[in-house]
Order: structure tokens, then C-alpha cells, then sequence
């Protein structure tokens, strides 16, 4: 029998299976990731993490991220405060640094038991979204139903931010697949659906890219306050309330943004990976 110990955690609500592949490496194809994110059929998560030794010497692990769907992702802000939560239990140290697809991310704890993340800077550039044609990405002329004009920003991953009246009156599940693989993503994007409530204060639903709607999405928080912000919808510093929580985002002066949030363990355990062939 061949067994794989995880631990299973979440941010706010948005879940990850954790694996840690660092002294025994293990490979996994597209259709095993989709077993064991099945919550019928497998653990059960948001996405998962494999931990993998670093390639960057000043980083103390990888972070490399697939997606329910078994895509995979660059980043994951909720996840990289789940693994920090790891690392600085294994360092005795509050401050880590955590290697991704996209770059090394700066994550420390604070003294009120949460964890922040540096998820580097706001890309602005259709470029750097990825888009498929140049456009001014504080409008883009796309849209499906209320949907409409969103703000794109890439924190890692692809955003695209709607700005709407009331956020919990949108058909996600209608509209965000829609958007999610509109033909001006060439990767595809995330769909955040944002209500502005004050200067300081966003509500925010995601449609995830190879996820669907989930109870949270780090980055896409960060999308939020960035494109509101480019809006003059709010400051540079926000409480972004989704639907498992809140995370704090400050878009600081160098142009990188800040995460702040707790982590939670759900539970550990053994899994045979035996139900994967």
C-alpha cells in the first residue's frame, strides 16, 4: 500500500490540501489532482499544495499550486499564509520566504497570531494580465450581463474586478465561467465581483479560474483594493470582506501589496494513494 500523510487548512474558507514533498518527491498528473481535490471521492479542497524543496537558495521552500480543476496556478495568497503558518512553526521565526511560480513571497506572523504575505507588485500592463490585445486595463471594454467595463490587475494570477451595486445579487455561477474564459484571457482570469462600501471597506465575491466560487481568494482581495483604488473607488488601504471572511490589503507606496489574515487547520491525516491508478 502506498501511503501520503497531508495536513488539510484553510484561510478565511478558501481550502488547501498540503503535501509535503520535500524529502520524497512524488509526481502527480492532471486526473490524480482531480482525485484527491474530489470531495466525494478524495480529500477534498479549494486547491492543492505541493511543498518542494527550493530552487531560489534564499527561499525555505516551493509552493507549487494546482487547481480542483488540475490546472495549475502561479499564486495563491491564502495559501502561501497557510504554508507560512508551516514554516515559521518549523523555524522558530516569524518571517519566511516562500518560493512560487511567480516569484518569492515575503511572509511573516504578526503579534495578534495572523500572517502576512507580500504578494509582490500590482501588475497593470495588459501584458502582464495577460491580455490578448492591448487595452486600457482600467476599463475593459468586456462584459456578460450586470458584468460590465472590469478592472484588470494581475497579483500572481489574472483578475478581472467588477465593480456592482450589490455583489450579492450576481448570478456568479452564470456569469463567471463566462468571464472566466473570455477570449481576451489568454490564460483565463479570475472574476471578482466587488461592492464598495466605504473608503475602507470592500465586499468581494471570486469566481476562481479551475475552482468556481470560493469562500475566499487572496489575491484576488489584493485585485480588489488595487482596481478600486485605480477607480478612486477607495484607498490604498483596505478590509476586504468575502464570504468566509476578511482579509486585510494595503497597497503600499512601493507598489507591491500586502496580505494580512489568519489560518486555521482542519485536520491532518494518511491517505492511500493506491485509489489514483
Amino acid at each position: 500500500m502506498t501511503t501520503q500523510s497531508f495536513i488539510k487548512m484553510h484561510g478565511i474558507g478558501n481550502d488547501f490540501v498540503i503535501i509535503d514533498t520535500r524529502l520524497k518527491r512524488i509526481d502527480l498528473n492532471r486526473r490524480q489532482v482531480c482525485a484527491l481535490t474530489d470531495r466525494h471521492i478524495g480529500i477534498g479542497c479549494d486547491q492543492l499544495i505541493l511543498l518542494e524543496k527550493p530552487q531560489d537558495k534564499h527561499a525555505d521552500a516551493f509552493m507549487r499550486i494546482y487547481n480542483a480543476d488540475g490546472s495549475s496556478a502561479e499564486a495563491c495568497g491564502n495559501g502561501a499564509r497557510c504554508v507560512a503558518s508551516i514554516l515559521l512553526s518549523e523555524n522558530h521565526d516569524n518571517h519566511a520566504i516562500i518560493e512560487t511560480n511567480s516569484g518569492l513571497l515575503d511572509v511573516h506572523s504578526t503579534e495578534d497570531n495572523l500572517f502576512s504575505v507580500d504578494m509582490g507588485p500590482a501588475n497593470l500592463d495588459w501584458r502582464d494580465i495577460p491580455l490578448k490585445k492591448a487595452m486600457d486595463t482600467i476599463s475593459l471594454s468586456i462584459g456578460s450581463g450586470p458584468l460590465q467595463d472590469p478592472v484588470g490587475v494581475n497579483i500572481g494570477n489574472p483578475h478581472a474586478v467588477f465593480f456592482v451595486d450589490d455583489a450579492e445579487n450576481i448570478n456568479l455561477a452564470q456569469h463567471g465561467p463566462i468571464m472566466e474564459r473570455h477570449k481576451l484571457f489568454p490564460k483565463n482570469a479570475n472574476i471578482g465581483v466587488a461592492s464598495i462600501k466605504s473608503s475602507n471597506e470592500i465586499r468581494l465575491r471570486v469566481w476562481e479560474r479551475g475552482v468556481g466560487e470560493t469562500l475566499a481568494c487572496g489575491s484576488g482581495a489584493c485585485a480588489a483594493v488595487v482596481a478600486a483604488n485605480r477607480r478612486s473607488l477607495c484607498g490604498r488601504e483596505a478590509s476586504v470582506q468575502l464570504n468566509g471572511g476578511i482579509l486585510h490589503i494595503n497597497w503600499m507606496a512601493d507598489n507591491h501589496v500586502l496580505m494580512t489574515g489568519p489560518v486555521a487547520t482542519s485536520f491532518s491525516g494518511i491517505i492511500d494513494l493506491n485509489f489514483l491508478t
